[in-house]
């Protein structure tokens, strides 16, 4: 069997052809997968910021505003400091 150096290319080239279909399809995939996390986040901060005003308006019933926006803070602050270190474990 005789293989020439036109053979090795044309292989070579045919390889090529199917790793970067393969390529496509995975940035494709990446993309809609981003692009859901995106969606996801903003939805995320649209309803935890939809929370705490719902509960700033019921503590205001209860204390003065300045008190109920630095509970409030207080909240998101905790709130945000057990998101960090979810996720300082989870990136682990």
């Amino acid at each position: 069997m005789k293989t020439t150096l036109s053979d090795f290319v044309i292989a070579f080239l045919d390889l090529m052809e199917a790793e970067g279909r393969t390529l496509k399809t995975a940035s494709i995939r990446v993309g809609w997968g981003m692009a859901f996390i995106i969606l996801a986040t903003v939805f995320i901060l649209v309803a935890s910021s939809s929370f705490l005003w719902g509960v700033y308006q019921l503590l205001i019933t209860i204390v003065s505003p300045p008190a109920a926006s630095m509970l409030i803070s207080l909240f998101a602050l905790i709130l945000a400091a057990v998101a960090a270190v979810i996720a300082k474990k989870v990136s682990r």
